[in-house]
């Protein structure tokens, strides 16, 4: 279980990036964080595995309080949060295979990562999450052979690979079409109910987290102004997390979408 206590960001320059973040998630929710651009969503998920160090409060995985380690135990503790990022972060130079054993890095000793050669144990690891999400046949390609979708189903196994406890998902498909961007959302869903993973998925398209997620928090200015089910996002609530706007299309078009389904 991850567990969020009055977790707080204020920047030097005085700007309140995050304000009391109190929640919890549980082994194998799948949380969709929404919200207007500069509510604070990035800086949530970046406060959790400290590339944003929290001004206060707690962040705790299954008991281990992230926010108190020294560095070398928050390594440690890295290895246990996956991260997907919105522009892949992959090594284009690099093969498919190659990136996602990235992801095991933090696992081997320093002249094996420099030279790349992974256990076997590995390497069968990451064929079998290639062949999961479709790419077993391009784990020699490079990098920047693939199309956005083939590279964020890449920057997926190599979270995976971590054999992690959560998933941190940033924007994953703010930079994919409406077909690939249902794809993904499915996939990351499916092997998060596979693995009994938790995730927390940073995401701007509001009826695609509907469609997918059990649970949405909203974000507006730092605040969580709502966390409850995708079916109770009403017009009001969604005024409420990004201002006036005609929302009543937004919410047929989901209900649309899932008749279809």
């Amino acid at each position: 279980m991850l567990q969020l206590n009055g977790l707080t960001k204020v920047y030097n320059t005085g700007d309140k990036a995050l304000s009391d973040v109190t929640l919890s998630i549980p082994k194998g929710q799948v949380v969709a964080l929404i919200g207007p651009s500069g509510a604070g969503k990035s800086t949530l998920i970046r406060c959790i595995n400290r590339l944003v160090e929290p001004t206060s409060g707690s962040a705790v995985l299954d008991d281990i309080n992230i926010t108190t380690l020294g560095a070398g135990a928050l390594r440690k503790q890295r290895r246990r949060m996956g991260m997907i990022f919105q522009e892949y972060a992959l090594v284009e130079r690099l093969t498919v295979m190659e990136n996602v054993l990235s992801g095991r890095l933090g696992y081997v000793g320093f002249w094996r990562s420099f030279l790349r050669k992974f256990p076997q144990s590995d390497v069968d690891e990451a064929y079998r999450l290639l062949d999961r999400v479709g790419l077993l046949a391009m784990a020699d390609k490079r990098a920047d052979e693939l199309s956005g979708g083939q590279r964020q189903r890449v920057g997926i196994c190599r979270a995976l690979i971590q054999n992690p406890a959560l998933l941190l998902v940033d924007e994953p498909t703010a930079s994919l079409d409406p077909k690939t961007s249902r794809q993904i959302m499915r996939l990351i869903c499916e092997l998060c109910s596979e693995r009994g993973l938790a995730a927390i998925i940073n995401i701007h398209d509001v009826a695609l987290a509907q469609m997918f997620v059990e649970r949405v928090i909203g974000l507006e200015s730092g605040k969580v102004v709502f966390d409850g089910g995708p079916d109770e996002l009403t017009s009001e609530v969604l005024t409420q997390i990004y201002g006036e706007e005609d929302w009543e299309a937004t919410i047929e078009a989901v209900d649309d979408d899932e008749a279809e389904t």
